[in-house]
């Protein structure tokens, strides 16, 4: 019996299963696969079952139509434009579409199941699952260990019970929304304990598991433990059913769980009440059976420690390879790597922030580049994550250049005359006016396209990447390659700005240096600006020479050659992305255009910064205080800092401290982050990387910010005493951007006073 009850009261009547492998092949035909009966399945499939399922959900098509009359639809729903033109909106369902395939039992593989597979660490497609003998010794307690890798926030794990259709006794584990359940019933009431945080896609999870008969536990990633209790008088539970793993099996009833799909992943431990399991079918392992399932491949990462934040990627056969971190380089990413000109693999990608509704009505664009290849995407800026929706692409296809756009009602295309020559530079210029867009490459007639539809205005608040993406899921289906861009980009100038690729870019990965003569910096501190096969020194405003000024071509052939070239001594400047070394380093100002923005009722501060140390102060701004007096613990004060790896703003408006931590990502990794901290009188907010605000308020009554101190930037002077304590250090790291109130951009290569700052190596 299940539960310690009177015999008068009974239970549910079980099934009992035995395992054998002719069974299993008719429970498959009851398994959670969705199966079709209007089509007939006909594919060989060996020792499989052949079945038909639906290649894609219904799809609703919303067509717009532009009403110029003011009609609505018939439902009365109407929207407009952004040019003032009446839209109404007609649905149209198109009827589902199947497709047969063959599920292969556990063993076998390839598209006919004619190969065999050998299964160590299983990989669950969504579909699948292993059955292993029902649990023994567990109707009390039960302790379970387990390891995966999720690739979708929902699936059954793991599901066990006292019958196949899941009345009376069970216990289940599942993933509902990315949140781990572990639901369990001993026929009186079910239980449910929910984890705290979701787990972590596409990277391993451990997770633990406790019951012993109402409570249990769980514990996922070391975080913290979470306890539940079940209902009811009864506190055991029978195991008749097999233990199906990656599925629930040919279990019924799942409408008892809020999920009812198969887990999509790896597993590769599983041990419950200290018994591991082999996967492997007997007598080998200890699997009685199992379909669709297969080897998974991301195991071989775990051989691979990938240094500085890189991440490990499978590829064909037994190899994995780091997707390396901008500014590292290596088989590990263990190489630092002085980037001035980037180069593009074929996995490479720069990211930077979308261009939003800074292009709406027209667009200018102009990048100079050296191909290797005849196909990849330059440049990528959508709307919408599952790729519809606007949005602009520059890529090769072929050896030609395109530049494919849409505003919302159909993509229209341009594509260059002849093709390009790989491994020589070129320069590829864009514009857009409304709907009218032309392509000019080099020395190639200008090409020019109208836009169907009658939409004008193009949103892109998606990152904007160039030389590829992280996947080719964001890409518009209507690109003509998914290819990533195999070669150098030199510049890119948007809407007449350039843009500091390096600098500017929020992350990247596997980016190398091109091999230009910048790479040996024959500028010395100056600014070596590329300009194609050959480049140019940029003294820096308000640098007092020596700053070189030799001939390019002198310069160009004497760096390829080797030989040693006099160059002036180093000049000691303050470089526009100035470096810190936490240690009496920092920048000052004390100007009225920036102090104005810091004192007052509101303040918007826009930074973009990168840190190697866990503590260290970004920003201060204070009040001096007298060496006779004690200094007051309600005077004005302004902190944004670093500790222990989180982002803190603190501040003080005269009638109590107010500290808000941003702790939903750590940001000494030493790569660049974009910050906004806006306070508006007495509230706050934190937002990283386009992320999750976080928000606080401070006490009191006072409103307004009052300090005398001016701003200091990466660290301060006597940084203990001038912080009050609050930090002992600046920052080791660089800082290239900081914005104030929007309008205000802080002049990093001209402060009012700089302490041991570096350039910034990108």
């Amino acid at each position: 019996m299940a539960c310690v009850v009177p015999s008068s009261t009974g239970k549910l009547g079980t099934r009992s299963w035995s395992i054998t492998n002719e069974e299993n092949n008719i429970n498959n035909n009851n398994s959670n696969t969705i199966t079709s009966t209007e089509t007939s399945c006909t594919l060989d499939c060996g020792p499989g079952n052949c079945f038909v399922e639906p290649s894609l959900d219904e799809d609703v098509r919303i067509i717009l139509v532009a009403e110029r009359n003011g009609s609505s639809n018939e439902d009365g729903s109407m929207t407009m434009d952004l040019e003032g033109n009446n839209v109404a909106l007609r649905q149209q369902k198109e009827p589902n579409s199947f497709r047969q395939r063959c599920q292969c039992p556990l063993g076998r593989g390839a598209d006919r199941c004619q190969l065999e597979v050998e299964v160590r660490s299983p990989r669950f497609t969504g579909s699948g699952w292993l059955a292993f003998p029902a649990l023994r010794a567990a109707y009390k307690h039960v302790q379970l260990e387990l390891e995966f890798r999720p690739e979708a926030w929902d699936g059954v794990l793991l599901l066990a019970g006292e019958r196949d259709d899941l009345q009376g006794d069970f216990m289940a584990l599942i993933l509902h929304h990315g949140f781990i359940e572990f639901r369990f019933d001993c026929g009186s009431g079910a239980g449910t304990v929910r984890s705290t945080q979701t787990v972590k896609l596409n990277e391993w999870n451990t997770l633990s598991v406790y019951r012993h008969r109402w409570d249990a536990w769980i514990q996922l990633n070391q975080e913290k433990r979470v306890q539940g209790r079940s209902e009811g008088l009864f506190s055991r539970i029978t195991f008749r059913e097999p233990l199906f793993v990656g599925g629930p099996g040919n279990t019924s009833g799942l409408e008892r769980l809020p999920v009812r799909t198969g887990f999509k992943g790896c597993i590769r431990h599983l041990e419950a009440n200290e018994h591991r399991y082999r996967f492997p079918l007997a007598p080998q392992g200890d699997a009685a059976n199992g379909f669709d399932v297969e080897e998974c491949t991301a195991d071989r990462c775990s051989k691979v420690p990938c240094a500085h934040g890189g991440k490990c990627l499978t590829t064909g056969g037994d190899t994995a390879v780091c997707l390396c971190p901008l500014g590292y380089t290596g088989d590990l990413c263990e190489t630092r790597v002085d980037l001035q000109v980037p180069s593009f693999n074929g996995s490479s990608y720069l990211r930077y922030p979308g261009l939003g509704d800074t292009s709406l009505s027209w667009l200018e664009l102009s990048v100079t580049l050296k191909p290797t290849a005849p196909d990849g995407v330059i440049i990528y800026n959508g709307h919408h994550s599952d790729a519809s929706g606007d949005f602009i692409a520059l890529y090769l296809s072929s050896g030609y250049v395109h530049f494919t756009f849409d505003l919302g009602t159909g993509a229209a295309t341009l594509r260059s005359d002849n093709p390009i020559r790989l491994g020589e530079w070129l320069e590829i210029k864009v514009s857009r006016t409304g709907r009218l867009a032309s392509l000019n490459v080099e020395n190639d007639l200008i090409r020019e396209i109208l836009a169907p539809g009658a939409f004008t205005q193009l949103f892109l608040p998606l990152n904007l990447y160039l030389g590829g993406a992280p996947s080719p899921d964001l890409y518009s289906l209507k690109l003509k390659t998914t290819s990533s861009f195999v070669g150098c980009i030199q510049s890119v100038i948007l809407n007449r700005r350039e843009i500091g690729i390096l600098a500017e870019a929020l992350g990247g990965m596997n980016v190398g240096n091109c091999g230009h003569a910048c790479e040996a910096r024959p500028c010395g501190d100056a600014e070596c600006r590329p300009l194609r096969d050959r480049f140019t020194c940029r003294c820096h405003a308000g640098v007092p020479h020596p700053c070189p000024i030799l001939d390019d071509y002198t310069l160009l052939t004497s760096v390829r050659a080797g030989t040693n070239v006099n160059l002036p001594p180093p000049t000691i400047f303050l470089n526009s992305v100035p470096s810190f070394t936490g240690s009496e380093s920092y920048l000052h100002y004390n100007d009225a255009d920036t102090m104005k923005r810091i004192i007052s009722y509101r303040v918007d501060i826009n930074m973009r910064f990168r840190a190697s140390s866990s503590s260290g102060l970004l920003l201060w701004s204070g009040r001096h205080s007298d060496p006779q007096e004690q200094k007051d613990e309600n005077d004005d004060f302004l902190a944004l800092g670093l500790d222990q790896g989180y982002l803190t703003l603190a501040y003080n408006l005269g009638s109590g401290e107010a500290i808000l931590k941003y702790n939903l990502t750590r940001l000494d990794d030493d790569l660049w982050h974009r910050v906004r901290a806006v306070r508006n009188e007495q509230w706050a907010s934190l937002v990283v990387d386009s992320g999750t605000g976080v928000s606080a308020s401070s006490p009191g009554q006072l409103r307004q910010l009052n300090t005398d101190t001016g701003l200091y930037v990466g660290g301060a002077p006597d940084i203990i005493k001038t912080t009050g304590g609050r930090y002992t250090k600046g920052i080791v790291g660089c800082i290239s951007d900081l914005i104030l109130d929007s309008d205000l951009s802080v002049p990093l290569s001209s402060p009012g006073q700089a302490t041991n700052t570096h350039s910034c190596i990108p």
